[in-house]
């Protein structure tokens, strides 16, 4: 039975559900983006969920904000992945991406309900870290300056995380 993920944000107006099989919070994505959107500690933590058990009490108060992205030659296109905030505090709440239209990644930072501690983390996209920041990478832990191949599902499938 997956674990049910509850959030909320800073001053309430937003209260949000969903069913996740992988709900162990072990990626630390340091892209600017996440990082000037969500990220305190120069870097956000996403979860994996089940979007079509997505539950939102005060939707009315939920914005979206589709990113530009650049590349390497600084042409930039707008990103389809819609990343989900409170209009009133600006917590960062969710992304949704509709070209994984199934998946929902709710940012651990809004989540409420107890989480499980990852026994190691996956530190991606380390070439766009602040210069500020410390990548705090333990011995056990894997780092990418990109994404890394493995998916959240295989991740935690692997180490028996998985919840059915």
């Amino acid at each position: 039975m997956p674990i049910t993920l509850k959030g909320s944000c800073c001053c309430g107006a937003v209260h949000f559900s969903a069913e996740s099989h992988a709900p162990v919070p072990y990626q630390l994505c340091y892209c600017s983006i996440c990082r000037k959107t969500a990220g305190g500690g120069g870097f956000a933590i996403n979860l994996s969920a089940v979007a079509g058990t997505l539950k939102v009490e005060g939707e009315d108060a939920v914005g979206s904000f589709s990113a530009i992205i650049h590349d390497d030659d600084g042409k930039g296109t707008r990103s389809p992945a819609q990343r989900c905030f409170c209009k009133l505090c600006g917590t960062a709440l969710w992304l949704f991406d509709p070209r994984w239209p199934e998946l929902l990644h709710p940012f651990a930072s809004a989540i409420d309900s107890h989480l499980p501690r990852a026994p190691e983390k996956t530190h991606l996209m380390l070439r766009f870290k602040a210069s500020w920041v410390d990548a705090d990478i333990g011995a056990n832990d894997q780092s990418f300056e990109d994404y890394p191949v493995e998916s959240i599902e295989e991740w935690h499938r692997k180490r028996g995380l998985w919840v059915d």
